[in-house]
């Protein structure tokens, strides 16, 4: 059976990174450690790969150097399922340099692009009321981090 795991590259930190994510999410942990063997892609001994699940998920970090680095192109989606876990998460993740954007968007201090989402917002804009869902867009176009409260008081018009 194949799975399908994201791969995310970052330099020197992908261990933290990964210790860093799981502390985060319930049903999380770090599922393998390994090291750059005695060859000239990495100092010996050193994280090459560090293989972990998020909310039961796989990922793989790997330590690959400074040649790649990422962009908003990719992010992670988390759905939330109220205000406390959209402010708990975005907290974290803002934290040590990491960086607010737009809509729900931040960047982690290791430049990974994240949405923390409302699981509410989804069900808003994706319900058969077009005027409701253009109003909660409009209100959520106005935001960096999700705010509930003033979606529903648009949704409600």
């Amino acid at each position: 059976m194949q799975k399908i795991t994201t791969f995310l590259w970052y330099d020197g930190r992908a261990e933290e990174a990964a210790t860093f994510y799981t502390s985060l999410f319930r049903d999380s942990r770090i599922t393998k450690v390994a090291r750059y063997p005695d060859t000239e892609a990495g100092e010996p001994g050193a994280v090459m790969t560090v293989e972990f699940e998020l909310d039961g998920r796989p990922y793989a970090a790997l330590n690959g150097g400074p040649h790649f680095h990422f962009t908003e192109a990719v992010s992670l989606m988390v759905e939330c399922d109220d205000q406390q876990e959209v402010d708990r998460l975005w907290a974290a993740l803002t934290a040590d340099g990491g960086e607010e954007s737009q809509c729900g968007w931040l960047k982690d201090r290791f430049g990974l692009s994240w949405q923390i989402t409302p699981r509410v917002l989804l069900d808003l804009v994706g319900g058969e009321d077009r005027a409701r869902a253009t109003r909660v867009m409009n209100a959520m176009m106005t935001m960096r981090k999700i705010e509930i409260q003033p979606l529903l008081d648009a949704a409600e018009g």
